[in-house]
């Protein structure tokens, strides 16, 4: 597992909170320069306001992450673990497992939110993608698959939830980390399926000792969602 009883808490700490800073540092900056309309940063898909808005949180985590292992005389093969076919083989099997009450959740949410008269809205990312030329729209889908899964599992799973253990809270770690997780997409409609999915995640994390199987489950699910979201759109959007 990420933690490792050398490492001093503190430090762990210290590295959450630098990646937690650089995700509102980089937001605040970019929705300034949008504002200021700065070359870029003329709108929400320019280059300067995706890469920003993307890489401030998951570029630093990755980033900061490296540094500290290396730091601490380890590195990503440490994290992600071993077994790499069994990885995938229960990350497949859980998405199957799970892809029925996630879809549940989802079709549940947007009904009672219709009810209520709340139109549910698509999440940003998801906005973003359909809204983008290819060149860009290629970037947001590299990112969804490859990066997001990565940066995502080593905070949530290998950071806030080992940290959890570690201070004795394991059940904070599964329930709280999981609410976090759900509650960084802002989008109702999805709180509760992504909840689910991050304790799914959180079971692959234990279940494994590492972060590879969760971050396969992850990409996966990301790479579905976008092949579905792709297929959906109308031709003549394209």
């Amino acid at each position: 597992m990420l933690w490792k009883k050398t490492w001093e808490p503190e430090a762990v700490l210290a590295l959450i909170g630098g990646i937690v800073a650089a995700f509102f540092v980089g937001n605040v900056a970019a929705g300034l320069l949008l504002q200021a309309g700065v070359s870029g940063f003329k709108t929400e898909l320019s280059i300067g306001t995706v890469l920003v808005s993307t890489l401030s949180f998951h570029g630093t985590a990755i980033v900061l992450g490296t540094v500290f292992l290396l730091s601490h005389g380890s590195d990503w093969r440490d994290v992600l673990g071993k077994n790499g076919w069994v990885s995938l083989g229960l990350a497949c099997g859980l998405l199957v497992a799970v892809a029925p009450v996630i879809i549940g959740l989802e079709y549940a949410s947007e009904t009672i939110l219709d009810k209520m008269h709340r139109p549910a809205d698509q999440q940003l990312a998801v906005k973003m993608i359909l809204d983008a030329r290819t060149g860009m729209r290629v970037y947001l889908g590299v990112f969804a698959v490859v990066l997001a899964p990565v940066a995502e599992e080593f905070f949530f799973r290998g950071l806030l939830f080992s940290t959890a253990k570690q201070f004795g809270w394991p059940k904070l770690g599964w329930f709280g980390v999981s609410f976090l997780f759900a509650l960084m997409h802002v989008n109702a409609p999805t709180f509760l399926p992504l909840f689910v999915l991050a304790l799914a995640l959180t079971w692959l994390c234990e279940k494994t000792d590492g972060l590879l199987a969760p971050i396969i489950a992850h990409s996966l699910f990301n790479l579905a969602n976008l092949i579905m979201l792709l297929l959906a759109e109308k031709p003549a959007a394209l």
